[in-house]
């Protein structure tokens, strides 16, 4: 059942994840032949509430709205160590009688907060990945991926990546035909699966003297040489298992699959920015062969090295792009 959907909002709401929830949920289709919703905005106390962006928003409802949602959006706001506990449990009752809940970009923070991302798989904007998984360790955060099904639980990436997640729910529930109707009036994609990469570049982060930083940066500086586990854990002196554990603390990944991550991002700026051939990318790379860049940029990227190519190379590094 889909038909009775809150989004939340607090102070230092970002408009446009706010306006994802609105546009999808929030407009009548129903001329369309599309399905109605009973959409409203809440948050920890009817009234204005800033936004980010410097204007007020007047919030209709309180927490209490949250008790009819069948679907909670919670949509993104400035980080904070705490949340208000009556918005908090709010969303554990809406959980626990089965709503399903979707956040967008730092609303994640809410529902880990809140306690809804313990054991369970999770994500957010590539920025705050580390972050939330340091935050709450319970959760295991997926940096690379644009939204994240843990039903009834779904976390999304940022900005555009909210979009994303809210019409894969209406697909999932509503199904395909629906979901395409509303993209088409939104005019994007009717759908870019979870696993797609945010095709972004991750800069390291800042940390002090015991943090791994200076590893990551040996580590990519080293990109075409392989590590074990063992190997990186001696050079921080470290065990093998304390250091996995580091790692999963500071990057909110695995080494292995931070550093597939590392080499498809080394392999990405290449072919947007030379014309060397896929195989010399590979092996620059760490991967050996085409064939196994292929297959990592499958999992990861949901493409290939050729069409990623045509989609991104600059034309000044003669590559011949198609327009």
């Amino acid at each position: 059942m889909l038909k009775n959907v809150v989004a939340v909002v607090m102070e230092e709401v970002h408009p446009f994840e706010l306006g994802v929830a609105c546009e999808v949920f929030g407009l009548d289709r129903t001329e369309d032949g599309l399905p109605g919703y009973d959409f409203a905005i809440a948050g920890p106390r009817p009234g204005p509430h800033r936004t980010h962006a410097g204007f007020t928003i007047d919030v209709p409802h309180g927490p209490e709205r949250i008790a009819a949602a069948d679907l909670v959006v919670v949509t993104a706001t400035t980080i904070s160590r705490e949340y208000p506990e009556p918005l908090l449990d709010a969303l554990r009752a809406a959980h626990a009688r089965g709503a399903r809940v979707l956040s967008i970009c730092s609303g994640a923070f809410v529902l880990g907060a809140a306690g809804l991302l313990d054991d369970r798989r999770s994500t957010t904007h590539w920025r705050y990945s580390a972050e939330l998984a340091a935050r709450y360790p319970r959760t295991t955060v997926e940096p690379d991926v644009l939204y994240v099904d843990d039903d009834p639980v779904i976390t999304s990436a940022g900005t555009a990546a909210g979009i994303d997640a809210c019409l894969h729910l209406v697909r999932r529930v509503q199904g395909a035909e629906v979901a395409r109707g509303i993209a088409r009036r939104m005019v994007v994609a009717p759908h870019r699966e979870g696993g797609q990469a945010q095709f972004v570049c991750r800069p390291l982060p800042e940390g002090d003297g015991d943090s791994l930083a200076p590893l990551l940066d040996w580590m990519r500086h080293h990109l075409d040489e392989e590590s074990t586990v063992e190997q990186l854990a001696a050079r921080v002196h470290m065990s093998p298992r304390t250091f996995a554990r580091r790692f999963q603390q500071e990057t909110g990944t695995t080494p292995h699959r931070w550093l597939i991550g590392q080499r498809l991002l080394l392999a990405q700026r290449l072919l947007e920015s030379t014309s060397e051939p896929v195989d010399a990318v590979a092996a620059r790379c760490g991967f050996g062969n085409a064939a196994t860049l292929r297959h990592h940029f499958g999992r990861r990227l949901g493409t290939t090295p050729l069409a990623y190519r045509r989609c991104f190379a600059e034309p000044a590094a003669g590559v011949a792009v198609r327009v």
